[in-house]
């Protein structure tokens, strides 16, 4: 009997200290989610051709300092941000979007506080100012599994030296002409790198000027790209995945 009593208390004891081992493992996977990194993965080509659909990033949560998007679930706990820093301009950035806070979008800080935005003709001007572009070879944008079409690329230098690459089907398409748009204080003007096929701070009935609240975090590296196919169809990896984009940073 003392035998048998001997086995169940050991039974009930390695049960506690696995239960704690995995309480552990999720207290520290919620705290690298909140302070350090989260993990995020693109499903659109708003961003094109600097993230592609299919790319997992690793976003970095201490970029900006933390508010209650920082937090799982957006949880209230507390309002405005703490430890905080501004975004730079050309910064990819991640954020709840204003109209949906249950949405995380994906774009670049094109327009800060003071700023005047607009769009003339397919150009960006800030303020008043046209951004500076530079025609380089075209893009190939998948259409299907097997095809492909050529976009205009640019490399578009930002005030301030910051350069980047972007597309632009046209220069008259239905967000090519904007009015000119005044960033006010404590939000931040974010366009998509597509530029012709990007929901973006242009819809302001959707984006508009994002609240610095509102920011996630910095985009800092693509650790998996995968092309179409979801991460959890391994069988897909050896003919699908992007070799040449894993660990990239981004700019």
């Amino acid at each position: 009997m003392a035998q048998t009593k001997s086995m169940g208390k050991n039974k009930s004891s390695g049960l506690g200290e696995n239960i704690r081992t995995i309480v552990y493992a999720v207290l520290i996977a919620l705290a690298l989610r909140t302070f350090a990194f989260e993990p995020f993965n693109i499903p659109s080509g708003s961003m094109m051709p600097t993230l592609l659909t299919g790319d997992y990033l690793f976003v970095s949560k201490y970029s900006y300092g933390y508010s209650r998007y920082s937090l799982a679930f957006g949880l209230p706990l507390f309002g405005g941000r703490i430890w905080g820093s501004s975004p730079e301009r050309g910064d990819v950035v991640v954020f709840r979007l204003p109209t949906d806070p249950k949405k995380d979008y994906i774009k670049r800080v094109v327009g800060l506080p003071g700023d005047r935005v607009q769009m003339i003709e397919g150009r960006l001007h800030i303020n008043g100012e046209m951004v500076e572009r530079r025609r380089v070879s075209d893009f190939a944008v998948p259409v299907s599994s097997d095809r492909t079409v050529m976009v205009n690329q640019y490399v578009e230098t930002l005030p301030g030296g910051s350069e980047h690459m972007i597309l632009e089907s046209s220069d008259s398409d239905h967000l090519d002409n904007t009015p000119e748009y005044e960033v006010p204080e404590g939000h931040f003007f974010m366009m998509g790198d597509n530029r012709d096929r990007s929901q973006d701070s242009r819809v302001m009935s959707i984006v508009g000027f994002v609240p610095e609240e509102n920011l996630v975090g910095r985009a800092e590296i693509i650790w998996f790209s995968l092309r179409d196919a979801s991460f959890w169809q391994i069988w897909h990896w050896p003919t699908r995945l992007r070799f040449g984009r894993l660990f990239n940073d981004i700019s």
